[in-house]
């Protein structure tokens, strides 16, 4: 197969459309399982697949995709219903693909694994590829899977995949790598079928190498591009690198996103305190409450409400009425025989609705996810590269200017890679869930390319 460079693989998805295969003999076939709104479908086309059924239990996400790839050329092509129902397929099949349900291994879901009703949907998996034998097949979940209180899981699945006659490989890859601005990890577990020739011989795609940004994919945000400055970690942190720090946050620049938390702390960390008219001494006491609040010696809780007695002895002359005059503010809240915590006490939560807003420059956004989130782009760049009149300058700038944006339906489709021919669903918020809900298209098609080098 011919390698597109980066630019040659955009133009191509948006402008391939699924009604162009009926001038082409299909290079290969493929069944659609768990098929959402057709992520692994759209890049499987542009390679030369032909589908020959999907399985899909939501009707809103079926209306979809048959409003995509379902029309007058290919109506007999077959609706498969449930999975659980599926057993041998009425046709011979290349290629399995699939996102099974990721719930019981999400850190948004329940954690319940295997126990879950959607977490045994791999044992219908292990069912439809024992029975029908397709050459090879690709199946995402998220990385939870992967981790350590979860390995048991998948160590069984692996070994029932295997068992079923493949050499199974798994990898975790990101979206960031194959040409989106996300920050997206989903574990892929590729089969391919003990009696092709070159089965042991497949190698996971390795990343473009390519960075793109937040002002390559969403529309009406600024674009600039500056040199940012590099700081040693003392005055970025204090001299303590926090242990949390991700693959995108670098230790010796300034962020490019702000969080919105007063349970939290940083040099991009935006507190209720700033946000409104609070005196030196209200900033002290807020500062006070945030170094404290975590100490085991004031309670078990990761956060504990501090009552005025052990306030007192952390800030000099403290009047209770210094206490009520935040609670007013709606910064501090007070639980009764416990004492004083802070308002905005879930980072989820954010403050006033925001959790985090990202400057148009920022390399990638936080994980698109179906049960939404409170993220923002800022519109406009800060260029600022001065970590004393950082915060102060986006609070200025940005933030009371309001110079930011909620990410629309359309965002999210070109931060998954959905191409701009792709009609969504009528529904913000229903079309929202669903690209949540959806594997990134760019890794499929650079996944399923190195699949088929070595089936076919």
């Amino acid at each position: 197969m011919k390698s597109l460079d980066h630019g040659e693989q955009i133009e191509l998805f948006q402008s391939f459309k699924p009604t162009n295969l009926i001038f082409f003999k299909p290079k290969f076939t493929f069944v659609d399982l768990f098929a959402g709104i057709g992520g692994f479908r759209i890049p499987l086309e542009e390679l030369g697949g032909k589908c020959l059924g999907y399985s899909e239990i939501d009707k809103e996400a079926v209306n979809v995709y048959k409003k995509n790839f379902i029309s007058y050329i290919n109506a007999d092509e077959l609706y498969l219903g449930d999975i659980i129902a599926l057993h041998k397929l009425p046709f011979e099949v290349d290629i399995l693909v699939g996102g099974v349900p990721c719930q019981p291994w999400s850190i948004a879901g329940k954690l319940q694994g295997l126990d879950d009703p959607r977490g045994k949907l791999w044992i219908d998996v292990f069912r439809v590829v024992q029975v029908n034998q397709p050459k090879g097949f690709i199946l995402e979940n998220v990385k939870g899977l992967t981790e350590p209180r979860n390995r048991p899981s998948l160590n069984y699945i692996i070994q029932s995949l295997t068992q079923c006659g493949y050499q199974v490989k798994f990898q975790v890859l990101n979206s960031y790598d194959f040409g989106l601005p996300q920050d997206r990890d989903r574990v892929f577990i590729v089969g391919i079928r003990n009696d092709i020739e070159k089965s042991k011989s497949f190698d996971f795609p390795k990343p473009l190498g390519k960075p793109i940004k937040l002002y390559d994919v969403i529309n009406g945000i600024e674009r600039c591009q500056f040199t940012k400055k590099k700081f040693p970690a003392e005055i970025l942190f204090d001299g303590k690198i926090p242990a949390a720090r991700g693959r995108f946050q670098k230790i010796d620049e300034l962020n490019d996103f702000f969080i919105f938390a007063d349970i939290r702390d940083g040099h991009t960390t935006i507190h209720s305190w700033d946000l409104i008219k609070t005196t030196t001494r209200e900033k002290l006491i807020c500062k006070t409450i945030l170094k404290n609040r975590r100490k085991k010696i004031y309670g078990p809780k990761d956060g504990n409400p501090l009552s005025f007695a052990i306030l007192s002895e952390l800030v000099p002359e403290l009047k209770i009425e210094e206490l009520e005059n935040l609670v007013s503010k709606k910064i501090l809240r007070y639980i009764d025989d416990k004492g004083y915590e802070f308002v905005n006490s879930k980072i989820s939560s954010g403050i006033n609705g925001v959790s985090k807003i990202f400057l148009p420059h920022a390399d990638v956004i936080a994980t698109l996810t179906a049960t939404g989130t409170r993220d923002f782009v800022a519109t406009k760049s800060l260029a600022c590269q001065e970590p004393e009149a950082y915060k102060k300058t986006f609070i200025k700038e940005i933030c009371r200017k309001r110079k930011f944006k909620r990410l629309t339906a359309q965002d999210y489709a070109r931060l998954q890679g959905f191409p701009e021919w792709f009609q969504l669903a009528d529904n913000e918020a229903t079309a929202k869930y669903q690209l949540g809900n959806a594997v990134s298209v760019p890794v499929v098609y650079h996944l399923a390319k190195a699949l088929l080098n070595v089936i076919f």
